[in-house]
């Protein structure tokens, strides 16, 4: 239509094409700014840097969050359009539990957290648990320490098999890196690992409080239930694993990467170490 402007008047073009006036003064404005494509343009190249460098992992609200604290000014439809429009879509969860036998109950505790999932201080309740992964015909069993007020991954450990010593070496690896203050919770289901004396002594000699899931309630620990789902979706499921050592290694990298970089929506964009560091050393008002 711009290119017969010159040969025909304009309302018989927009009666012909059955437009509005003002639709056509908008859309000849959008084409003769030059500076609207550019704009784009180079945010679908920073949104892009941003997805690809979180390795897919990334949907709209943290490419976002990413965007905002380099200091682009721009809303979340803008961000959800252009990622639709460029197909970039985060890998999407599946999920699937490692159940561990609890074998005859016989030091079990009570649910002291009661979901109690938002905690004020660093240090005041952790949460623990075992998942399983399946590599080159052998399986891989990962059991973490988090803290529930930033949801920082403060030890873990890797294995071939989900014994007692596992479980109890990430929790001797949280207590003596951080050393938390007593009255410290711990949190887990009722699996056998978790009603052990190596386990039950560790929380003891710390000063700690001993807290369980209620039976087959895995809503009492769904934090960490949350984390093993993230996990697996963003560096496990749709990825090939051609040893153990592979995986382990992989691990423990995204560990790395989702302490210290993985945006939290429900700190403001911070990330686990941000928000645990934001805690301990506060900044003067």
């Amino acid at each position: 239509m711009f290119a017969l402007k010159s040969e025909h008047r304009l309302d018989d073009l927009l009666e012909a094409a059955g437009l509005a006036r003002s639709t056509y003064f908008y859309h000849q404005k959008r084409l003769l700014d030059p500076t609207r494509c550019e704009k784009h343009a180079v945010l679908k190249q920073a949104i892009a840097e941003v997805f690809h460098t979180n390795k897919y992992r990334y949907g709209y609200r943290r490419v976002l969050l990413e965007l905002r604290k380099a200091g682009w000014v721009v809303n979340h439809k803008l961000v959800y359009k252009l990622m639709d429009r460029m197909g970039l879509k985060a890998v999407i969860r599946r999920a699937k539990k490692y159940s561990s036998h609890p074998g005859r109950p016989s030091h079990i505790a009570e649910n002291l957290l009661a979901r109690n999932f938002r905690q004020e201080a660093p240090n005041s309740a952790w949460v623990s648990d075992i998942t399983e992964f399946h590599v080159a015909g052998q399986k891989l069993y990962l059991s973490p320490i988090m803290d529930l007020h930033d949801r920082m991954i403060l030890a873990h450990t890797i294995a071939k098999a989900p014994t007692t010593t596992m479980t109890a070496q990430a929790l001797a690896m949280a207590i003596k890196e951080h050393q938390p203050a007593p009255g410290l919770m711990v949190h887990t289901d009722q699996g056998l690992h978790y009603q052990h004396s190596s386990w039950r002594d560790l929380i003891t000699q710390a000063g700690a409080e001993q807290s369980m899931s209620r039976k087959g309630n895995c809503f009492d620990n769904a934090v960490m239930e949350n984390f093993f789902g993230q996990l697996k979706t963003e560096m496990y499921y749709n990825q090939k694993f051609s040893s153990f050592e592979q995986l382990k290694q992989a691990i423990n990298s995204y560990i790395t990467w989702y302490n210290t970089q993985r945006l939290q929506t429900q700190f403001k964009g911070q990330t686990p170490t941000e928000k645990r560091h934001q805690a301990l050393y506060p900044q003067p008002k």
